[in-house]
């Protein structure tokens, strides 16, 4: 998007106009969703959801350009992800009827050859750590730079940096020594 294109997109979902909502959320929804899984959200929909109502609830605040603004969107996205996880470790949940293959399910096969790519890019950031995991796929999903990747995580762009050197090196290793296809 322009800039100019942008703040009038900003002013006018600050002024709640549906049109404006539709973009932006149609803009972050995506790279937002696929941060939110990769980093293991249970319920990613329903909390990408939580993201853009907290998005809302705060945009008449907002200053700024787009870069800014989808380095605002991930912040949010990061710490509702946070929010989830401490929720999660106090209320361990129940499995349900679908849980256990008992509700209604969907085209299995359609859904594994979705998955195929997903689950393997999964299993391969898995093997990193947490901190690493979170800096590449705000680096790759939300286009992050690393100081808003810092500002983000609460860390010294050093600190950002250095977890990133590692997690490349780690996944350049893991891919050397055991030929893991990606």
């Amino acid at each position: 998007m322009e800039p100019a294109e942008f703040r009038a997109t900003v002013e006018a979902a600050q002024a709640g106009a549906e049109w404006a909502w539709s973009r932006l959320y149609r803009d972050l929804a995506g790279p937002v969703l696929g941060y939110l899984k990769s980093r293991g959200a249970v319920e990613a929909e329903d909390l990408l959801g939580e993201v853009f109502v907290q998005v809302a609830r705060n945009i008449g605040s907002f200053r700024g350009d787009a870069r800014s603004f989808r380095s605002w969107v991930f912040t949010i996205a990061y710490h509702r992800l946070i929010d989830e996880r401490r929720y999660r470790s106090r209320r361990p949940v129940e499995p349900n009827d679908i849980d256990r293959g008992g509700g209604p399910g969907g085209d299995v096969e359609q859904e594994a050859l979705q998955n195929l790519g997903t689950e393997s890019t999964v299993k391969l950031l898995g093997r990193l750590t947490p901190g690493q995991q979170t800096v590449l796929l705000l680096r790759l999903l939300g286009d992050l730079t690393i100081d808003e990747i810092a500002h983000t995580m609460g860390k010294r762009p050093g600190a950002v940096k250095a977890l990133q050197r590692r997690g490349l090196e780690r996944l350049r290793e893991i891919i050397e020594t055991e030929g893991v296809p990606l």
